[in-house]
């Protein structure tokens, strides 16, 4: 069994107990870190996610926070006597697989969490406040989402008098 997981900006093909090499990541030597953004995962057959698979996670285990081996930066500008030498060393965190699997957590609980809190964000939405110092796309989107009919020509007073309630 093996997972294709993604963090950052790689993808990464691991196996139960691979230790690699991967991004600093801010964690303590045997913190355990959950990758949640699993792209593909093969057991029997193959699953692959757009983009990540819901439900599924890789866990992980900090074996050991380090740099990598030293590169040289060198630039030069032929006859112009320009040369600029510099060295660089990556940080990586080094990970061992612990598990591959389902996350406890169902996709159908995920997708009613979801709904809550895009209901919240809604809510949130009406109690924004509206000033000049906004953009007048921004004072648009608000008005469409209380909707509130008004032309994009408009001024962004008017715009804010409608939302207002203020004619």
């Amino acid at each position: 069994m093996y997972a294709i997981i993604e963090t950052g900006g790689k993808q990464y093909r691991v196996q139960k107990d691979d230790v690699f090499q991967v991004e600093k990541i801010n964690a303590k030597v045997g913190d355990e870190i959950t990758f949640d953004k699993v792209v593909a995962i093969c057991d029997d057959n193959l699953k692959v996610g757009k983009p990540y698979l819901d439900g599924y996670k890789v866990t992980s285990e900090v074996m050991e926070q380090g740099k990598g081996k030293k590169i040289i930066v060198f630039k030069y500008k032929a006859k112009k006597d320009y040369r600029k030498k510099n060295g660089h060393r990556q940080p990586y965190t080094a990970v061992k697989i612990l598990s591959i699997g389902l996350d406890n957590v169902s996709s159908e609980d995920k997708k009613a969490e979801i709904k809550t809190n895009k209901s919240e964000s809604a809510t949130a939405d009406n109690d924004v406040k509206v000033s000049m110092s906004m953009k007048k796309d921004e004072l648009l989107a608000i008005a469409e989402n209380a909707n509130i009919n008004i032309s994009k020509k408009a001024t962004k007073q008017e715009i804010i008098d409608a939302i207002n309630g203020t004619n």
